[in-house]
């Protein structure tokens, strides 16, 4: 395993949610279009869809910073995009009487598997941890994003853009503080 050191941090926006149910597809969207961007060095894009276990053991790997871009119904308006500051290792667990399902993990089922599995090996999960989530207007079966959601996607990529560009200058006041 590759451990993130001061010189390199790392950092993954991970794109998750499932293409074929509307609005849930607006996660791997918005990470398809961040991949064409010019990120921060030490900045990684992956389209990992369902398969949430994978994300999991990836994360093993080493990353001082996770983004997760994903479909958030928290009640607002259609295309509304939330950032949510995910909670400390060790207090995330998955929803109650929900088995472990590889193909249907929420990211709250992902990243409690990362804490079971960090506590395993030693690894350590990223310092920080953040939800770029969009209000879905839909997560009927079919493909394709409703407008709103499609509508959010630049500002989206915006919003992340801006949030990995703040996590490098962090870094650095931190490495001048030292």
């Amino acid at each position: 395993m590759k451990a993130a050191t001061a010189a390199s941090p790392r950092a993954l926006v991970a794109g998750v949610g499932n293409i074929f149910l509307g609005d849930d597809g607006f996660g791997v969207e918005a990470a398809r279009l961040l991949s064409a961007r010019q990120l921060p060095a030490g900045v990684e894009v992956a389209d990992i869809g369902i398969r949430g276990v994978h994300l999991a053991y990836q994360l093993l790997d080493g990353y001082d910073t996770l983004v997760l871009l994903d479909a958030t119904a928290r009640g607002g308006k259609p295309g509304t995009l939330y950032v949510i500051d995910a909670a400390e290792p060790g207090s995330r667990r998955p929803p109650e009487g929900v088995p472990l399902d590889g193909h249907r993990m929420s990211p709250d089922a992902v990243l409690a598997l990362l804490d079971t599995l960090c506590a395993g090996t030693g690894a350590q999960p990223p310092r920080r941890t953040l939800v770029v989530g969009c209000e879905p207007a839909t997560v009927e079966e079919g493909i394709g994003l409703s407008p709103a959601v499609a509508a959010a996607l630049p500002e989206a990529v915006r919003l992340v853009v801006g949030l990995l560009r703040d996590r490098a200058a962090v870094k650095e006041d931190d490495e001048a503080a030292v």
